[in-house]
Formats: structure tokens, sequence, C-alpha cells
């Protein structure tokens, strides 16, 4: 190999590199909220380069709308989670030091990847919390009056703009489709009292259309107090026993082990939703959720196929790929 084909070979990688940088730098300044000096901080640049690519992408059209720039690490990584969990689709964005705008970008992604898959005559399914509610922004705002959205578990006696009726609404409203609720608590107070209810027209009706939908958005719970759900006074003075059951975390309310098998706890049999394994026909079902305290709740329910996409970030994704 002669000098002047290794100089062109170098150039080609230090071309590809150059490219790799750009992309991260318009994501992180685009998508991610990120601060140019954040941006120079977080990858080592001087804040004049920062500047100069950002000025570079506004100009060559590189950033419209969505940003065309590939990243190789985070395609790298949706490659091996397919192969390694055997998804039909990942979505890994990039890592970023805010959780709650690490919950944001992947609700968008998981939000644009519903958008991309959902078509008029569908059911569509969701979960509740901040990731899914972020999602709505990627949502293209059309009339779908043969599709229905619903509920798949039941609330919770307190909201901010994510429970599941208010997130179930949000979507139902973008593609103008009539909404359906699970209108009662996600927990019962007793096994028998869940049975009574399920027994009610409404509720079964619902129930019965959360079986059927053609599409499901969900996120999942880890066992910390950053989950919502083990704020809840009904999870909290149950989280020692929960745990000591090999919980790792929550699908739908429903308390999973390592494996994604439901544990054995009087909660899972209070819970008013669908069980996790009522998702295997589902044709189209999304996980979006990330951070590395998500990492043994997610990799359960990858393990366990309880769902055929996911949509997550760096850090998790490469945790998920160390297991």
């Amino acid at each position: 190999m002669n000098g002047g084909t290794r100089e062109r070979r170098l150039t080609a990688a230090q071309e590809i590199e150059a490219a790799q940088i750009r992309a991260r730098v318009a994501w992180l300044y685009f998508v991610g909220g990120l601060t140019q000096q954040d941006i120079a901080d977080q990858l080592g640049l001087t804040r004049l380069r920062t500047n100069k690519i950002l000025g570079q992408v506004r100009s060559d059209g590189s950033v419209f709308i969505d940003i065309r720039l590939p990243m190789a690490d985070c395609i790298e990584a949706e490659e091996k989670l397919r192969q390694r969990y055997g998804l039909e689709e990942a979505t890994v964005v990039p890592a970023l030091s805010d959780e709650t705008e690490q919950q944001r970008v992947i609700g968008e992604a998981a939000g644009a990847m519903l958008d991309r898959l959902f078509e008029n005559g569908m059911g569509l399914g969701v979960g509740w919390g901040k990731t899914l509610a972020a999602g709505l922004k990627r949502v293209t705002v059309r009339p779908m009056a043969q599709s229905w959205v619903t509920s798949v578990m039941g609330g919770l006696t307190r909201g901010s703009g994510s429970s599941t009726f208010e997130v179930a609404t949000g979507y139902a409203r973008a593609i103008s489709a009539e909404c359906y609720y699970l209108a009662a608590p996600l927990y019962f107070p007793t096994a028998e009292s869940r049975t009574m209810l399920l027994s009610h027209h409404g509720i079964s009706e619902t129930m019965r259309r959360a079986r059927s939908v053609d599409m499901a958005l969900l996120s999942c719970g880890d066992m910390t107090t950053r989950s919502l759900l083990v704020q809840t006074q009904t999870v909290s003075e149950n989280l020692d026993a929960l745990r000591a059951a090999g919980a790792v975390g929550d699908l739908l309310g429903v308390f999973l082990d390592a494996e994604g098998r439901p544990v054995d706890h009087p909660l899972n049999e209070r819970v008013l939703s669908l069980a996790p394994h009522e998702l295997n026909p589902v044709r189209h079902s999304i996980l979006a959720s990330g951070g590395l305290y998500k990492v043994p709740i997610v990799r359960a329910i990858l393990r366990a196929g309880y769902v055929k996409r996911l949509v997550t970030d760096e850090r998790c994704a490469a945790a998920l790929l160390e297991g």
C-alpha cells in the first residue's frame, strides 16, 4: 500500500469522525436542549468549534425538523439490541446528564416511532408517565376517525399531566379519536373487589378493547423513589416485601422479577391492567424507558419478550448489552 492510498484512507476516516461529531453536536443542541458551552464540555471541543458546527449544519440542510446525520454508536447499539433480544426495532438516543431531559427525548423518539407506524383504523393502548406524555410532541395531528385510544391500566388518585387518563386523552385528541378509560384505581383493596369491578359493563368493555389493540405505547418503573408508583402509599408500604419476592420493577403496575415473571405478591393479584403476557399478540408494542436505574426492569421485560420495539438511551443500551 503506497503513501497516497494511506493518506486517502486516513482522510476518509477523519471525515467519518467529523460527521459523527457534527451529528452529536446537532443532536445535543437541537434535541437535547444543551447550551453550546455544555456541548463543548461534554464532547471536549472548544466553544468556537461548537458554534461553527452549528452554523454549518444550519446552512447545509443537515438539520430540518429531524437530524439527518447518522450517529454510528447509537446505530450500532440499535442493531445489537435487535439481535440480542429479538426485537423488530430499537431506537437509541444519545445520553444526557439531566434526567428530565433524558425522559423527554426518549419520549419524543417513541412518539416519532408511533407516528410512523400508526394507521387509521388501529386501536392504540397507552400507559402513563412523563416519558409517554413527552411523545405527544412528535405525533402528527390529523383526524383518524376509524381509530380509538384506550388506557391499558387503572389510574392513580393524583396526577400531574402524566396520569393514565391524561396521557390517553392527549393521544386521542391528537388523532381526533374516541378514548376509553379504565376508570378505577390501579390497585384494589382485595383480589375479590377487583373481580367484582371487572364484571361492570364499562370496565369489561375497556378491558376488551385493551386486549385487542394494534399498538401499545408503554413505559416501566424501577424500585426506587424515582418511580411515581413507588411514591404511592400502596406500593411504598409493600416495597420491602416486593423486593423480597424478587421484584426489579413494574410493567403496567405488575411487578416482575429479573426474568420478567410476575412475582408472587398480593399486589399483582389486585392490579387492574393488562397482564404483561397479554401484550404478546399486539402488532406494534413500544417500550420507552431509559436511565441506568431502569436497566434491571427493562432487561427483564426484554428477556420475557413482552414488547417488540424499544426506545432508550446510550447508557441504558450499553448496560443491556453487557448483561
